[in-house]
């Protein structure tokens, strides 16, 4: 089995959304500045760190309120936030299956249940997390392995928090990859010790 990612671009106060994100405004107020580095500002860093995540990744496990985001008309079309990559969807009640793309199955069972099926799906392929809620669950449950951050220099004081709703226990990380991209952004990479 390939490894369990987290991959989110984050400000230096810990945000990966700016503040009143919607699906009119999935990344917030202020929050397109968190992705930048993925643009025409890319420097030959930013753009390895990006195909490397791209090239390794083989399904996805996300939250259902970035589903209903960025799912449609202006998001990512037919495809997943990896194109053709299968999507496991965590939600308590599945959308009418009438016009859901393809790549999408919903589970209703728990994280455990998606990462397992996400598992299946990507072989010794990455599974990756897309979203916080999908992150926070993974890490809490013991079944992150790694933590990619794209440290973006701004402090956007408010937003929806990586780090948010992990319990009392510590989570003890070893960092083993720092890039400095040049165009700002800091590329960590740490691995969860469990």
């Amino acid at each position: 089995m390939g490894t369990v990612a987290s991959a989110m671009s984050m400000s230096l106060d810990g945000y990966v959304t700016g503040p009143h994100d919607s699906r009119e405004k999935p990344f917030g107020e202020g929050g397109e500045v968190l992705h930048h580095w993925l643009g025409p500002t890319a420097t030959p860093a930013d753009r390895a760190v990006l195909q490397e995540m791209v090239d390794g990744v083989g399904s996805i496990v996300m939250g259902r309120r970035s589903y209903d985001f960025c799912v449609g008309e202006g998001g990512w079309g037919d495809g997943g936030p990896a194109g053709d990559a299968p999507c496991f969807v965590l939600t308590h009640q599945p959308p009418d299956p009438d016009g859901v793309p393809k790549v999408f199955t919903f589970v209703t069972d728990g994280i455990r249940s998606a990462i397992a099926q996400a598992q299946q799906a990507a072989g010794d392929r990455t599974v990756g997390l897309h979203g916080a809620t999908a992150a926070q669950q993974a890490l809490a449950a013991g079944l992150l392995d790694e933590i990619h951050v794209h440290l973006v220099p701004v402090l956007l004081g408010g937003g929806v928090r990586l780090f948010d709703l992990l319990g009392a226990d510590q989570v003890h990380l070893e960092r083993d990859r720092v890039i400095e991209a040049g165009s700002g952004v800091t590329h960590l990479r740490f691995r969860v010790n469990r």
